[in-house]
This record gives structure tokens, C-alpha cells and sequence, in this order.
């Protein structure tokens, strides 16, 4: 049985204006999430992942476009609305551990503060301050200030305090960044746990292409849409060497397993190309070089799906707009060499057609 949704974002678009210029940092993203997923979110620098955290932390609204989290729709919140929505719904951890925690404070002090905040008792803040201690792999250090940590575990103690007023939504901002790879897989680790064990939703912002493997799904954004979705599945070996949109695989050991050894199964990953709401999909960089298709395609439908050619393919002759196109390309030259080349292009495209009829 799959999960209601938890968020539901409907053709976000975030403009931002900057001096005269205007950032198109999301341009209609569509992405829906369910309750107690754990989705990694990846993308180059400028793709809009961080606005996208942002519009559903509640610190950003968009330009146009709806989202839902939780059944509320963010947009028609006050400022106040959306205050307490932070406060209470969602957890933030960033990249930079001076940005989670007050330097002067203790671990246990700084997990406690969103607690003082929402008016929990005194007794109460110390008996879950102390349970999120532990759940993080830290109660001995509870009287440590941030110099006294290490970066892997101050991150460690920001998952704790952004789980403290007990959220249902956990908002990760390149959470491991910062730190060793050593490092890094635990914190993915430590939110893996926290989702199964506290059932909250989790959103993990990251340029590790390895995220993969720490979470249910990973989407991916390209120029402020969602472009791919990669999801995780056990079962028989991936074929090797995928391409982009195609399965991939993790190594494991393949020796023969002992008699009585259990059976080891394999995580297989699979990248499909998301369609949105309007028709569109964003096609892979390499598939486009490698079928030379730039500007207009030609679709086929056919009895498995739909058929992707370039707008210059002949399979059944040479067309029209193939003529143009080819007109076209040869336009960029001025005076007689530029009159010459399109009347020896046009020659050369004659032909072709005379020749296929």
C-alpha cells in the first residue's frame, strides 16, 4: 500500500530579481513525496535544489505555482502561519555547523533551546534532550560546547536539535559537505535510522553522487525542473556499464557463499526521466550529442511508447522542414561566399530529394 503524500509541490516556479536582472531559479517543478520518505536531492550548483528546500522550510515563497505539506497549503499562510510551521513541523540541518548551534551553548543546551522556544517544561526538555543524546551516538558528550566537538559530531548534534520539537518533515542542506567521507557515511547512516525509527519524512540536499545508496529515491534538478528520478531495488544483477537514464549497480562481492551462508542480494538503481504535468522531459546531455538532435525533434508514436528521432531524420526521405533546416544552417554567412554556400547547399538538398522519390 503506498504513503499519502506529505508534500506536493505543483508547477513551482521562484523568480528572484537581482539589480535589473531577474534568476529564474525554479521553473514550474512539479514533485510529490510521501509520508516517512527519505529522497536525496541532487543537481549542479544553480539548479534550484536549495530554493526547493527553502519554499518548503517555509524561509521562501515561490513565484507561482502550489505547495502542500502536510495538507496545508504554504501559500496561504501569514507570516505567523508560516513561523509556527517552522517552529513546530519542520527540522533544519546545514552544511556549516556554526550555522545549527550556539558556540557558547553545551550539545544538550543548544537541543534544548528550540524546546525553551515552544514553551515545553523543564523536565520534559531534559528527558527528551537527553533521549536524542543518545538516538545521535552522544550522550557522554552533553556538556561539550561546539569547540569541544568535532565536525562529524556537531552534525550530529544539529540532527538532534532539529529533531527536537519533534517534526515531521527533516530539511538537509548538503549535510555532509563538510566532512571525510568516513564521516559522511555516518550522518547518512544516522538519518536512515531516525526515518525508519521516528517515521518522519527526510529531504537530503547533496553532491554526492553516492547518495543513492543511503536513500529511497533520489531526484534530480536541471534548470529549476525535475529532470530524473532514481530509485532503489534488490534483485538480480544490473547489466554493466549504464549510460545516463539507464540502470546502474553497486559493487558487491560476487564469491560463491558458503553452504549455509544466506543468500546476498544485490541493490539494483534505476534513473528514469521524469514527464511533468504539461508533457515535458528534459533529455540527457550525451543522448543529445549523440543523435545530433538540437531545437525540434519528430515523435513517433509506436506500439511499445513513443519514439524519439532527430528533425532531420530520413528514414522515409527527406522532407521539407529537413530542407529548411539545412538552409538554415548555412544562413550565418554574409555576402557572396554566404549567397554561394546557400545556393550550393540548396543545389546539394535538391538533389537528395529527387534522388529518394
Amino acid at each position: 500500500m503506498t504513503a499519502s503524500p506529505l508534500i506536493v509541490c505543483d508547477n513551482l516556479v521562484r523568480i528572484y530579481k537581482i539589480a535589473n536582472l531577474e534568476v529564474v531559479a525554479l521553473q514550474g517543478l512539479d514533485l510529490v513525496i510521501s509520508d516517512g520518505e527519505l529522497v536525496g536531492v541532487v543537481g549542479a550548483s544553480g539548479s534550484g535544489k536549495s530554493t526547493l528546500l527553502n519554499i518548503l522550510g517555509g524561509l521562501d515563497r515561490p513565484s507561482a505555482g502550489r505547495v502542500w505539506v502536510g495538507g496545508e497549503d504554504l501559500l496561504k499562510m501569514s507570516e505567523n502561519d508560516l513561523k509556527r510551521y517552522r517552529l513546530a513541523r519542520v527540522g533544519f540541518v546545514w552544511q556549516q555547523g556554526k550555522r545549527n548551534l550556539v558556540p557558547y551553548l553545551s550539545a544538550r543546551e543548544n537541543i534544548e533551546l528550540p524546546m525553551i522556544m515552544a514553551g515545553v517544561s523543564g523536565e520534559e526538555r531534559r528527558s527528551y534532550s537527553m533521549e536524542l543524546l543518545e538516538a545521535v551516538g552522544l550522550r557522554e558528550r552533553e556538556k561539550h560546547r561546539l569547540s569541544e566537538l568535532s565536525g562529524g559530531e556537531q552534525q550530529r548534534v544539529a540532527i538532534a536539535v532539529a529533531l527536537a520539537n519533534h517534526p515531521r518533515l527533516l530539511l538537509a542542506d548538503e549535510p555532509t559537505g563538510e566532512l571525510d567521507t568516513a564521516t559522511a557515511e555516518i550522518i547518512y547512516q544516522l538519518i536512515q535510522d531516525l526515518n525508519r525509527q521516528m517515521k518522519i519524512t527526510a529531504l537530503i540536499v547533496s553532491h554526492d553522487p553516492g547518495i543513492a545508496r543511503h536513500v529511497d529515491r533520489v531526484v534530480s534538478i536541471r534548470d529549476g525542473k525535475l529532470s530524473s528520478e532514481t530509485f532503489r531495488s534488490t534483485g538480480t544483477p544490473a547489466p554493466k556499464g549504464g549510460q545516463p537514464g539507464a540502470t546502474g549497480e553497486v559493487a558487491i562481492d560476487e564469491s560463491r557463499p558458503a553452504v549455509d551462508a544466506p543468500v546476498q542480494t544485490q541493490a539494483v538503481y534505476e534513473e528514469l526521466t521524469v514527464v511533468d504535468s504539461a508533457g515535458r522531459l528534459q533529455i540527457p546531455k550525451a543522448y543529445l550529442e549523440k543523435h545530433q538532435i538540437r531545437g525540434r525533434v519528430r515523435l513517433e508514436l509506436t506500439e511499445d511508447g513513443i519514439k524519439i528521432l532527430p528533425a532531420n531524420h530520413r528514414e522515409h526521405g527527406p522532407t521539407a522542414e529537413w530542407l529548411a533546416e539545412e538552409l538554415t544552417e548555412t544562413r550565418s554567412g554574409n555576402g557572396l561566399r554566404g549567397w554561394l554556400q546557400r545556393v550550393q547547399t540548396s543545389r546539394s538538398a535538391k538533389k537528395k530529394i529527387d534522388e529518394s522519390k
